[in-house]
């Protein structure tokens, strides 16, 4: 439901949905229109197809490591690596936008995001800069977006709050 949404729409929707379907199960033997309905003005409606989707592939359980997991129905490459890190502590890497503006500004200034060859550079970092444990991953993986949702933040990098400005190319630059 997050997926290109913000959380102030979707918590509502969030709750409703559990209550309705609250297993893989549950939403694995609704109807069709049971989950459209379901999902009914939070837009995106192929999220609520594939979620459906997944859950009849998967029979209860989903899988934790993030290669099987990319092949689900509507699952990429971020989605993958967040379950498997968060669900699971999983040593899975991830990217979204927070974090690859962190990455970006960190590590690699002129990658551009946009293009395909500045999010294969912007994912190979992430993967690189992950440390070796699951559990570790998942504490790396959570302050990496925090950073870029509230100092690192798309309008301003609030160099003097962070604390990898040492280790920052922008950082260092703006000093």
């Amino acid at each position: 439901m997050l997926q290109q949404t913000q959380v102030s729409r979707v918590v509502d929707y969030y709750g409703r949905f559990l209550e309705r379907f609250p297993t893989l199960e549950a939403l694995a033997t609704a109807r069709p229109r049971q989950v459209r309905e379901s999902w009914e003005g939070l837009g995106y409606y192929a999220r609520a197809r594939n979620l459906h989707a997944l859950s009849r592939r998967v029979k209860g359980a989903l899988p934790s490591d993030p290669d099987e997991l990319r092949k689900l129905p509507g699952v990429g490459a971020y989605t993958a690596g967040a379950v498997a890190s968060f669900a699971y502590e999983r040593r899975a890497a991830l990217v979204d936008t927070n974090v690859a503006r962190v990455i970006t500004r960190a590590f690699a200034p002129r990658a551009d995001f946009r293009t395909s060859r500045g999010q294969k550079r912007i994912w190979a970092i992430a993967e690189a800069i992950l440390p070796p444990s699951g559990r570790d991953a998942w504490f790396h993986n959570q302050g990496i977006m925090e950073l870029g949702a509230l100092i690192c933040t798309a309008r301003v990098a609030h160099c003097g709050r962070c604390p990898v400005t040492r280790n920052c190319a922008t950082g260092r630059a703006s000093a």
